[in-house]
């Protein structure tokens, strides 16, 4: 799932900070990374043999399984974390407008049965401003799932889930989206904001289908029909964990969501993301370096149905230890080809300067620059939420034009890049590195009120309030 970040940046003009001196370990990780690398043939190993990752599918179980296999043939300790959801796939859908198809997709957590024909409203980018003065209730509405062109400079955008929240609460029997991806490219994704199954359905169309629909609403009047049958069952999804015994209790958290949506095989979203941080737990176990601090590595299901294996994992480590020991957490969600760190804290400016120093010296690619922010989206949130500093890996591209095709029926293994998923692997493994050993770590879990005046600082309230998930 694609972050949704608000950063300030601090350019790359590096300051010396004597603390840590990790450059021969960096050298040695690198090493490893450039000779055993195996992120790259395991993510093609998956896509061949497995398909699409989709949680509580077949399929999601044999890459939860193939996942801890390939964690313990490196030595690890290796665990399921189960939790129940409630698990979807798509069956059937027809829908029309004025009588003519349209070639669309469901969106996750659509009704399983639904059956509906209703005048169709163009409620432009499906923000609340948009619902004034228009008459919804008991019709389709139609929103741009990004922002329209023209949109005032400084509008904050929401998820698909949120709009489709926003159309339910003002009344709509449905919700058509429309991609800003050129090329009849159709995207899925959840349209629930709680993992659970909507009151409406939701489904996307194409660009062009969905700006001609735009252009005929302007003239005269049109109707929506929409068709479709899905299944919905609860199930028991698995988080796969393997852990890296630190010095101490204290622990860094290196995730990346393993699962994937099911109209091709995930490669970018999240697989480039999910077998790069299984590498850097096989390159930190082959280099043998001892460390400080435990590191606990994290595939995470069910983030596309609403970041329910990280909720998951959260609400347990919460009722056992209360979070006390966990420190930081580093999440890879379509990552590629990083170039600098990216942290939600601005306490860790000065250790970044320093181990990106030390790291460009070791390999100039790492020229990037330090990015300080925060967003949503992803299986970083349930830790921000309870107070917890995260980050990752900043200043990458995603190959191939890769990001045109997350969610979507061409988000397919030939869009990898191998070069760039090992550069991931070896920042991750760096940076995971260095959390776990520098001496001091200069960041702090936030209170309660302290999180809610940061989630407001970065412009969060918003919309964790359509989601349901802000508490204050």
């Amino acid at each position: 799932m694609r972050i949704y970040i608000f950063t300030w940046l601090l350019m790359t003009n590096i300051v010396s900070f004597a603390q840590d001196n990790f450059k021969s370990d960096y050298a040695k990780l690198l090493a490893e990374v450039r000779s055993g690398s195996q992120a790259y043939t395991n993510l093609k190993d998956a896509t061949e043999r497995i398909g699409h990752r989709l949680t509580g599918s077949v399929n999601g179980q044999k890459a939860e399984q193939l996942v801890f296999d390939i964690l313990t043939s490196y030595g690890y300790h290796v665990r399921f974390q189960p939790f129940e959801m409630v698990s979807w796939e798509r069956k059937t859908l027809r829908m029309q407008v004025d009588g003519q198809e349209l070639k669309a997709v469901s969106l996750a957590h659509s009704p399983q049965q639904v059956a509906i024909e209703a005048p169709l409203v163009d409620v432009g980018n499906g923000l609340e401003a948009d619902y004034q003065n228009k008459e919804v209730e008991g019709k389709v509405v139609m929103a741009y799932l990004q922002l329209l062109p023209g949109t005032a400079k400084g509008t904050q955008n929401l998820h698909r889930s949120e709009k489709t929240a926003l159309a339910a609460r003002f009344g709509a029997k449905g919700i058509i989206f429309i991609n800003a991806v050129q090329g009849g490219v159709l995207l899925t994704g959840t349209a629930s904001i709680t993992g659970k199954l909507i009151d409406i359905p939701a489904v996307c169309i194409g660009y062009e289908d969905g700006m001609a629909l735009k252009q005929g609403l302007a003239k005269s009047a049109m109707s929506a029909s929409i068709v479709m049958e899905n299944k919905a069952r609860q199930v028991n999804a698995r988080n796969v964990i393997a852990t890296l015994p630190g010095k101490t209790k204290e622990k860094i958290v290196v995730g990346g969501h393993l699962d994937s949506w099911d109209l091709a095989t995930g490669a970018i979203d999240n697989g480039i993301g999910a077998f790069a941080v299984v590498d850097m737990a096989r390159a930190l176990k082959a280099c043998g370096i001892k460390l400080k601090r435990t590191i606990e590595f994290v595939l995470f299901m069910g983030e596309e149905q609403g970041l329910l294996g990280s909720k998951a994992y959260v609400e347990e480590t919460e009722r056992t230890d209360g979070l006390t020991a966990t420190r930081f957490m580093l999440n890879f969600d379509m990552t590629n080809a990083p170039t600098g760190f990216y942290s939600s804290r601005e306490e860790m400016q000065n250790l970044y300067r320093n181990w990106l120093e030390q790291l460009q010296a070791v390999d100039s690619v790492y020229h990037g620059r330090i990015e300080i922010g925060a967003g949503l989206h992803s299986d970083h949130q349930p830790f921000m939420l309870k107070g917890i500093p995260y980050g990752g890996g900043s200043g990458g591209t995603l190959p191939n034009n890769a990001g045109a095709y997350y969610h979507s029926d061409r988000d397919i293994f030939e869009l990898v890049d191998k070069q760039g998923m090992e550069q991931t692997v070896k920042l991750g493994a760096v940076l995971a590195y260095s959390l776990a050993q520098t001496a001091t770590l200069p960041v702090a879990r936030l209170n309660d009120e302290e999180t809610r005046t940061y989630l407001e600082r970065y412009g969060l309230k918003i919309p964790l309030q359509v989601s349901g998930d802000w508490k204050w």
